[in-house]
């Protein structure tokens, strides 16, 4: 028996163009209760990333996939099929990299070996829809001789950042700041410098700030203003947003905000023509605002969720969608005199004429720090298999 233990070291989450590290090690375990230990031997073990693509087939028309499927693992097989057995199609796989051949490991005895990818730049983001999924995994393949392949799976999550595809870093390495006391590898240094870059650019994007004002009105007159001061994003962060109802016509009674997901299939794709799009709620706020003059919202965009993004199937954006209950009537009868005598006390009215009417502020959502998003991942960092 082998035991085979798999690390992510700096977490499951990544940006595309980082390099991905995972230590593997394998295990002859030395039991206290075994009479007879003996050695054990590996034919061989290779490891190799790959992107899983599966579409809902009631919503997505696909052309056939050329590849071959493959279920079944013959006893003395040694092609190695990371995606073998997964549902959908491998649309992104890195070349495989093998990690040993012929190891022998005596009772209790281990040893690690490091698997390094740089992970591609032009591949989805990872995400999982209503209608579509991107999954990337990184699988480990082990056999022994005359024995089935053996397969260890490490699902991890992917973050693309637009713009790091473009960026050239300086040929000169001389004038770039370093640090003379660490020995860093070149592969190490260019990845810690992209996500220096890719934390700047986000950096950049979102602490934009300028004032926006919509009026919202409806066919009888105005309701109030409505200000939000960016429209970008980074996953994690607050999105806030303030109401004036005090410069309005019509009494504004209640009012809803839904930050939405919109995930739409391009048209080539659709299985039927004009079908509807899909949309998740991942926060929202409801109030009571008659006889309010301001009032606010504050929406958390989920560290879990997935940047807005397009691909040649399927696009991703993100909105705010406001629904307002307003009053037919005027704000003075919202209200009744309900006693004539000296003490005068006054109550709601039991029925009133209202108009409801909504409205879509489109917004845009980007990735952040991997590291951050790595503390509410559900993937983990380690995952083991025993053959």
């Amino acid at each position: 028996m082998i035991e085979v233990l798999a690390k992510l070291g700096r977490g499951p989450v990544f940006l595309a163009g980082e390099v991905l590290e995972c230590v593997i090690t394998f295990t002859n375990p030395l039991s206290a209760s075994s009479t007879s230990a003996s050695s054990e031997m590996l034919a061989w073990a290779s490891a190799q990333i790959h992107c899983q693509f599966h579409a809902s087939e009631n919503r997505v028309a696909l052309p056939p996939s050329d590849g071959t499927k493959h279920d079944v693992q013959a006893e003395n097989e040694t092609v190695f099929v990371p995606n073998r057995g997964e549902r959908g199609q491998c649309i992104l796989s890195t070349p495989p990299k093998i990690l040993f051949c012929d190891l022998r490991l005596d009772p209790g005895e281990s040893k690690s070996y490091s698997y390094c990818e740089t992970l591609p730049v032009d591949g989805p983001p990872s995400f999982r829809g209503q209608s579509v999924k991107y999954v990337y995994k990184l699988t480990i393949g082990c056999q022994r001789v005359n024995s089935p392949i053996k397969l260890l799976r490490v699902p991890f999550r992917v973050l693309v950042l637009h713009g790091l595809k473009d960026y050239q870093f300086p040929q000169d390495e001389a004038v770039a700041p370093s640090n003379p006391f660490l020995e860093e590898e070149e592969g190490l240094k260019k990845d810690s410098r992209l996500a220096d870059l890719a934390t700047e650019l986000l950096m950049v994007a979102t602490s934009r700030r300028s004032l926006h004002l919509y009026n919202i009105s409806n066919t009888r007159g105005k309701v109030g203003t409505f200000c939000i001061f960016k429209t970008v994003y980074k996953i994690g962060e607050d999105v806030i947003g303030t109401f004036n109802f005090s410069e309005g016509d019509i009494p504004c009674l209640q009012f809803s905000v839904s930050l939405q997901t919109e995930e739409s299939i391009q048209e080539e794709f659709q299985r039927r023509r004009g079908q509807p799009v899909s949309f998740t709620v991942h926060a929202r706020h409801q109030e009571s605002c008659l006889h309010t003059a301001q009032s606010s919202f504050n929406l958390p965009i989920p560290l879990s969720s997935t940047p807005g993004f397009t691909t040649n199937i399927v696009s991703l954006k993100w909105r705010l969608h406001f629904e307002f209950v307003t009053s037919g009537e005027s704000a003075g009868t919202c209200l009744v005199r309900g006693s004539q005598s000296e003490a005068v006390t006054w109550t709601g009215v039991e029925q009133m004429e209202v108009d409801t009417f909504s409205w879509d502020l489109p917004i845009k959502v980007l990735p952040t720090n991997p590291i951050l998003a790595s503390y509410v991942s559900q993937f983990s960092s380690t995952n083991s298999i025993t053959i």
